[in-house]
């Protein structure tokens, strides 16, 4: 990684920047008064800012490093779930969208429980929770290593000033102050980007036509392999995962989900999650070609590459060797709002679904008041908490946690997505199926997990920790989360006939919200 110090201007820019995001998220410290403003808003939000915050909530310092590395190191196979997000929402967010803001409150788990009862509920919101708080650290770790190797800072003091700085707006301004700030950071990230995408194309000797003539003629923008198999990452292998990405993200998640709930109609909502899924795939295209237009460059003798650079470390060394005084400060700042504008949505969700799935059932008789105050304190908790792992990752080695923390919510958390579309594509499945299904789920995901993943026990060689033989799941490792998804709804459907129905669920299913359409239930925009 580049050895080089910021500039002065650099840090001036930086240090701006987080006290103006620090500035703003206490300008809607006073909007946030009651816990239906301060996690849904006063509804006054257009469309096109919520869309961007959905764009930022979607994106993170993950997506800023990983996407270009992706794109320096292999093709463009990863953009193919991206472009699935946008067609799969087109067929389905007409239906998720009046059925949230008409049967939830605030948590989107509360329609797992009309529709399957208390334990479909705990399970998903239980998943969404260990997802997202594993997440929060993740992003502070990978942010705190990109950003202490350019700085020439310590890790761990990067992690804990972007972290205190994000758990204060967070908290502070609520809902909107999220949006708002997302629309900022989305905005800067955006901005970011497309500089660097310009100094890649025009500073090579070759000229912008041939450079893109280079990395077309290389086969370096393919999306493929095109091969029907899913034991390797193919373009169909990419394509799958990313319808059901595309329903997880909409369908059941509590970052996106709130966002509905802030927009003035069920228009609106629509408007906003189209625009956040639109605007997403420019904006990974746009970071997997930079990764392209590295390759390009770098492959020039005029862009010599010092040996020991790669992958994802090339992006960030580029940007300090390459990037003009100030225009550095501000590709930073873009890193920290990737990092920001994810953390900030992963804390106001968490402490909505707290609230409402957890709190308010087992403490009876509330005041708003109190609930408010509990909000707060779960989002300081859990910011605390995040950074507190993240640097756990940096002292302990980040790899090997992440992969056991991740192993083992894939193995509780799985199928969210086949509940959904049980809930919303049948009549005949009920609770006792569904539960069973689960379990079946919870059962599968263990067995392709154990049996494909080589964990590190204690510094020695990675092994298997079940090793069945030829019996071992092959698949990639995509694939275990769409079959999932498949064995909640195939042994959830088929369990449900040896029970009787639930009465009165037609109205929670698109039956039921065809009859509703038809008289016009969508709300208008007046």
């Amino acid at each position: 990684m580049p050895t080089e110090t910021l500039h002065w201007v650099d840090w001036s820019i930086i240090i701006i920047y987080m006290a103006l995001i620090a500035y703003l998220g206490n300008i809607f410290a006073k909007r946030g008064k009651s816990t239906s403003n301060y996690f849904k808003g006063n509804k006054s939000i257009p469309s096109w800012a919520i869309g961007i915050s959905v764009l930022a909530t979607l994106i993170s310092s993950v997506t800023f490093l990983a996407y270009p590395g992706q794109g320096f190191d292999g093709n463009w196979i990863l953009l193919v779930q991206g472009l699935a997000v946008p067609i799969t929402l087109i067929v389905s967010i007409w239906f998720i969208v009046p059925l949230y803001r008409r049967f939830i409150g605030l948590s989107a788990y509360e329609y797992f429980e009309k529709r399957f009862g208390f334990f479909g509920r705990i399970y998903s919101s239980v998943g969404f929770s260990v997802m997202h708080f594993t997440k929060m650290g993740t992003v502070l770790y990978l942010m705190g290593l990109a950003l202490a190797a350019m700085t020439g800072q310590n890790t761990y003091l990067v992690i804990i000033i972007v972290g205190a700085v994000t758990i204060i707006y967070t908290l502070v301004g609520g809902i909107e102050g999220v949006i708002w700030m997302d629309v900022i950071q989305g905005l800067i990230l955006f901005g970011g980007g497309i500089v660097c995408f310009l100094v890649l194309l025009f500073k090579p000797e070759q000229g912008p036509i041939g450079v893109m003539e280079t990395a077309w003629e290389s086969g370096k923008m393919s999306l493929g392999p095109y091969a029907w198999d899913f034991t390797q990452l193919t373009f169909f292998v990419m394509a799958i995962n990313g319808v059901f990405y595309a329903l997880q993200k909409y369908g059941t998640d509590q970052t996106i989900v709130q966002r509905f709930l802030v927009a003035r109609s069920d228009k609106e909502a629509v408007k906003a999650a189209l625009t956040g899924a639109f605007l997403c795939v420019p904006l990974w295209t746009l970071f997997i070609l930079i990764g392209t237009l590295l390759w390009v460059f770098y492959g020039t003798p005029a862009g010599a590459l010092p040996e020991g650079i790669a992958g994802d470390e090339v992006f960030p060394y580029f940007i300090m060797t390459q990037i003009p005084v100030g225009v550095t400060g501000l590709i930073i700042a873009a890193l920290f709002s990737a990092a920001m504008s994810s953390l900030n949505s992963d804390l106001n969700c968490l402490a909505a679904v707290g609230v409402e799935d957890y709190y308010k059932r087992f403490k009876k008789n509330l005041t708003d008041k109190k609930s408010l105050r509990m909000g707060k304190l779960i989002i300081l908790v859990c910011g605390i908490l995040s950074v507190g792992f993240a640097c756990l990752y940096v002292l302990l080695g980040g790899q090997a946690i992440l992969g056991t923390v991740f192993g083992l919510y894939a193995i509780f958390s799985g199928g969210v997505v086949g509940i959904f579309l049980l809930g919303i594509l049948t009549e005949r499945t009920n609770r006792k199926g569904l539960n069973i299904g689960i379990i079946a789920c919870i059962l599968f995901t263990a067995y392709a997990l154990l049996t494909s993943t080589k964990f590190d026990l204690g510094g020695h060689e990675k092994t298997l920790l079940l090793d069945l033989g030829d019996l071992n799941f092959n698949q990639h490792k995509y694939m275990m989360g769409v079959y999932s998804h498949l064995v909640v709804i195939v042994v959830g459907y088929f369990a449900s006939f040896f029970f009787k129905p639930d009465k009165k669920i037609r109205h929670m299913t698109i039956y039921g919200w065809s009859k509703y359409r038809n008289e016009s239930y969508l709300e208008s925009d007046e």
